[in-house]
C-alpha cells in the first residue's frame, strides 16, 4: 500500500493492492473506452519546462458526475511531462505507466495502451465520491512524480467531447507510428542486452514480456530503444536489462540469457523462451497485446485477430475466445499475443514460417502492415470479407495458390486424383487436408503427436462434469 499522507484528499484508497482488481459490468458506475467505443487514447507529450504548468488538472467535455450511469463514453487522456531529463525518447515508457497507476485506485480499473484503452469506474467508488477526473489526475501526477523523479513538472487533460476525442485520436495515431518507425533498423544480432517487461504481472503473475529491437513489447508500446531509456533513468522500474548471453537456436530465438533472467521473474514457472515461433515454448502473454496470431490445424496455418475485430474467425473464434486462450501469463502451443510492430518485423514466426504461414486475418490487420507482408503473399491471405469458414478457407487458399498448400502436399495432406485436370472451383472444394498435422497444439499443455492418422467423427458430445 503508498503512503496514505499522499492521497488525504482522494475518496478512495490507492495502493498496489488494488492492482488487478476487475469490475464486471454489473458493478459499473460507467466505462470509457473499450469495445464499444471506437475513439479512445492515452497519450504522453515531452515539452519544454515553461510549456507545461506543473499540476495542472484539465477536462474537456463532461466530468464524471455529470455521465449517465452505465453508459461507455469516449475519452482521452493527454498527459504533457517536462524536466531536464525528459526527452522524446521517454513518451511511450511514462505513457505506459498510465495504466499501473490507475490500477492504483481502489475501484478503478483500466486496461490496454495507446488507442485500445478501457476504463471502468465502479458504483461503490463513485458513492465514496471518485466523481472527478480531478482525482484521477491528482493521483497520476503524485504517482508520476513520486515514481519517475526526472519528471519535474506535468500537467493532465481529460477530454470527453466525443468530437474533440475523434480529432485527438487521429494526432495520436500519427505519433505512435512515428514513434514506432523511429525503433525501425536495428537488428536483434546486433546488441547484446534485450530488456523485460514486468508491469503486466497484477493481471498475469508469470508473463514477463522480453523486448527486443526485433521483438516489440506484446502491447506494441515499447521498443527496444524506449525499454533502454527506461531502465537508465529509472533502473528500479519494472523494465529491466537482459543479457541475451549465448545464442541457442538463431532460428526460434532461444537465448541463454533470456531463459536465465524470465525463470527468475517468472518465480520458475517458466523456463525457456522461443521468441520466434508460436510452438515448443512460446512468448507469454499478458492480456494486453494488440493481436494474437492462432494455429488452426484444419489448414495447418495460422490466422490473427486484433482486439478491434468484432466478427468471428474462419474457425468460429472471437477475439475474446482466442485471447482467453493465450492470456494470463501461460505458454500455450498455437496461441501466441503479438503487437503490430512484430508483424513488421522480420523476425515475425521466423520459425513458423512467418507471412507465408498466415492464411487468415481481417481486413483492418492487413491494411496496417501491407507494406511488410512479403508481396508474393499479400493478395493470397484471406480476410472477413472473403471467408466465412473454414471450406471457404480451404476453397480460397487452393485458388489463391497459398504457398500453405505446398505444405499440405509435401506432408501429404491434400488429396489429388493423378490423372485429372486442374480442380474447378466446385471440385477444388474438395482437394482438402484430410489429416490433421502431426503435433496438433492442444490446451492444457499437453501435445498430441498423430502420425500416419486420420480421425473421423460422427458426434461429439461436451458436458460439464455433476457436482456431487
Amino acid at each position: 500500500m503508498r503512503e496514505m499522507s499522499m492521497f488525504e484528499d482522494i475518496p478512495v484508497d490507492v495502493g498496489v493492492v488494488y492492482e488487478g482488481e476487475r469490475i464486471r459490468r454489473k458493478q459499473m458506475y460507467v466505462e470509457f473506452g473499450g469495445p464499444k467505443v471506437q475513439y479512445k487514447f492515452e497519450l504522453v507529450r515531452a515539452r519544454k519546462m515553461e510549456e507545461v504548468e506543473d499540476g495542472k488538472i484539465t477536462i474537456i467535455g463532461p466530468d464524471i458526475k455529470d455521465l449517465e450511469e452505465g453508459g461507455s463514453y469516449p475519452l482521452g487522456i493527454l498527459v504533457e511531462v517536462a524536466g531536464k531529463e525528459v526527452e522524446e525518447e521517454l513518451e511511450g515508457v511514462i505513457e505506459r505507466r498510465i495504466h499501473e497507476f490507475c490500477n492504483y485506485i481502489e475501484g478503478f480499473m483500466h486496461l490496454n495502451q495507446r488507442y485500445d484503452i478501457w476504463l471502468r469506474l465502479s458504483k461503490k467508488s463513485f458513492q465514496k465520491g471518485l466523481n472527478s477526473f480531478v482525482y484521477i489526475g491528482k493521483v497520476l501526477i503524485r504517482l508520476f512524480k513520486s515514481e519517475m523523479p526526472f519528471i519535474e513538472k506535468i500537467q493532465v487533460t481529460f477530454i470527453t467531447d466525443p468530437e474533440k476525442v475523434k480529432e485527438m485520436y487521429q494526432e495520436a495515431l500519427k505519433i505512435y507510428e512515428a514513434r514506432d518507425a523511429r525503433a525501425r533498423g536495428l537488428k536483434d544480432e546486433e546488441v547484446d542486452t534485450f530488456y523485460g517487461c514486468t508491469l503486466c504481472q497484477s493481471f498475469a503473475p508469470t508473463h514477463v514480456c522480453v523486448i527486443t529491437p526485433q521483438r516489440f513489447s506484446n502491447c506494441g508500446a515499447i521498443s527496444w530503444f524506449d525499454a533502454r531509456a527506461a531502465a537508465r533513468v529509472d533502473p528500479k522500474g519494472p523494465i529491466f536489462p537482459i543479457p541475451k548471453g549465448k545464442c541457442l537456436d538463431p532460428e526460434k530465438g532461444e537465448y541463454e540469457g533470456v531463459n536465465k533472467v524470465v525463470k527468475e521473474k517468472s518465480l520458475g514457472a517458466i523456463e525457456r523462451v522461443w521468441l520466434y515461433t508460436a510452438f515448443g515454448y512460446p512468448h507469454t502473454s499478458c492480456g494486453c497485446f494488440e493481436a494474437a496470431a492462432f494455429y488452426m490445424p484444419e489448414v495447418d496455418g495460422f490466422g490473427i485477430v486484433h482486439r478491434g475485430f468484432r466478427g468471428e474467425t474462419p474457425n468460429g473464434l472471437t477475439f475474446v475466445a482466442v485471447a482467453d486462450a493465450t492470456a494470463g501469463g501461460r505458454q500455450v502451443d498455437g496461441f501466441h499475443g503479438i503487437s503490430f510492430e512484430y508483424m513488421r518485423s522480420p523476425k515475425f514466426l521466423q520459425a513458423d514460417g512467418g507471412w507465408y504461414r498466415v492464411v487468415w486475418a481481417p481486413k483492418e490487420v492487413l491494411e496496417r502492415v501491407w507494406d511488410f507482408i512479403p508481396e508474393d503473399v499479400r493478395d493470397k491471405i484471406a480476410t472477413e470479407e472473403d471467408v466465412s469458414n473454414m471450406e471457404e478457407l480451404k476453397k480460397f487458399l487452393l485458388e489463391k495458390g497459398h504457398p500453405i498448400v505446398e505444405r499440405w502436399k509435401e506432408k501429404g495432406l491434400l488429396e489429388e486424383k493423378p490423372e485429372e485436370k486442374p480442380a474447378e472451383a466446385a471440385e477444388a472444394a474438395e482437394a482438402v487436408p484430410t489429416a490433421l498435422p502431426a503435433g496438433l497444439p492442444v490446451m492444457g499443455g499437453l501435445r498430441v503427436t498423430l502420425e500416419d492418422a486420420s480421425i473421423f467423427i460422427r458426434k461429439l458430445t461436451v458436458k460439464a462434469p455433476e457436482r456431487r
